[in-house]
């Protein structure tokens, strides 16, 4: 027999804050967490972008020592951050339960440490550096879930997916096929990146981001004709999902059941999306959560705010859901937090179908014509619903697309 699959745990880092409490004030007065960003200035005309989303002033928790930190960089300190706090909301975070084998992890992130890679590189280029033995474990592809791992003791199967955008999104999906086989009894699934100018870089030369440097509160705009591009954000988000005999054998509190993961690649260009192919990973996730396309309430939408993927993914999402299903990004609010973004929008729609109350786009006054006629919402919406959808999609050709359920015993 199959496992149900719960969600008992949520843990975030953002720009908004830690607690949905605090994310959800942001998001009801349509705060954007973009701002100029000052440092950047020193790389001149080479750099075009000066748009940020960070965390400000983040510090790692008072509590964890510096033998506790030596292995992690920023990205890892985000993760495990965010695990504390899932564990923690999940009744878990001192629990020999978790430690014993039943529960292992499953996270990525765009990239190991920027820091760290910059130390590698200051040696290749014959500069004083910094490297140490540490400094491979803070840049490694893994080193989010590997420090997940080993600061809480968690000994199940390690998943990495690190897969740029999808890395969130993957690790939930396969921690639930892991948990529905009966592979694990419980995971920590999620994902986390950093705010750092090389990103930028690469989305510049790309000609990917935006450029609005002197309105940022005005950008990103997903589906707007004015889009000019992506804004980076940063964070980490995390969950704790369960067999529902495990959560209920212990009491625990049930924030939501996972019912579909689909998941698909273009195979055909590294960067240029393909409606086809996100279709096919919405229709596999419909096709596991055995529902019609008509019961999903509302769709997370991945958006941001590029012209040739917003195009693409609304195109997928109208062939799959028609025209009246409501649609949201929520990169205008935060940015595009790359490894993080598909656990925490994930968590973001859950909170909202919970609540019956889901927050718009923001920065989308002129829908692009070339964009499919979705429901696109525009400002707050009292939705009753029992189904929600988020999808993601990354560089490489990777396509996500996840399905929440209210939790009804």
């Amino acid at each position: 027999m199959l496992n149900r699959v719960v969600i008992t745990g949520f843990g975030n880092v953002c720009a908004f804050g830690r607690d949905w409490a605090s994310i959800k004030r942001n998001l009801a007065q349509q705060k954007s967490a973009v701002v100029y960003m000052s440092e950047w200035d020193i790389f001149g005309e080479e750099l075009n972008t000066r748009l940020g989303a960070p965390i400000a002033n983040y510090a790692p928790p008072a509590h964890w020592s510096r033998k506790d930190t030596r292995s992690m960089g920023k990205v890892a300190m985000f993760g495990v951050d965010a695990a504390g706090e899932a564990l923690a909301d999940a009744g878990l975070l001192e629990d020999e339960r978790i430690k014993d084998g039943r529960m292992g992890v499953a996270a990525g992130s765009c990239s190991g440490d920027a820091k760290a890679t910059g130390e590698v590189i200051d040696i290749l280029h014959g500069k004083d550096s910094t490297f140490n033995a540490n400094s491979y474990v803070k840049m490694m592809p893994h080193t989010v879930a590997a420090n997940i791992a080993i600061y809480y003791g968690l000994k199940g199967r390690l998943i990495p997916t690190s897969s740029a955008c999808t890395s969130a999104s993957q690790a939930i999906g396969y921690s639930y096929e892991a948990i529905k086989f009966g592979l694990a009894d419980m995971m920590l699934a999620g994902g986390a990146d950093e705010l750092h100018p090389s990103q930028a870089f690469v989305f510049d030369k790309l000609y990917a981001t935006s450029c609005k440097n002197d309105t940022p509160t005005l950008s990103p705009a997903p589906f707007d004709i004015a889009r000019d591009g992506l804004v980076l954000g940063e964070g980490g988000a995390m969950f704790v999902l369960e067999s529902l005999g495990s959560a209920l054998a212990r009491g625990a509190k049930i924030h939501a059941e996972i019912v579909g993961f689909g998941t698909t690649c273009d195979g055909t260009h590294i960067t240029r999306p393909q409606s086809e192919t996100m279709r096919a990973a919405m229709q596999l996730a419909l096709k596991d959560a055995a529902i019609s396309p008509d019961l999903i309430g509302h769709v997370n939408a991945h958006a941001t705010a590029t012209r040739q993927g917003d195009i693409a993914e609304s195109m997928a999402t109208h062939e799959i859901l028609g025209s009246q299903t409501p649609v949201s990004s929520y990169k205008g609010y935060l940015g595009h937090t790359l490894g993080a973004c598909g656990a925490l929008e994930s968590f973001i729609s859950v909170m909202m179908m919970n609540e019956g109350l889901f927050y718009p786009n923001l920065n989308l006054r002129d829908i692009d014509p070339q964009c499919a006629p979705l429901r696109y919402l525009t400002k707050p919406q009292e939705i009753k619903t029992d189904y929600v959808m988020n999808n993601n999609f990354a560089f490489g050709g990777v396509n996500t697309s996840l399905i929440f359920k209210k939790f009804i015993d």
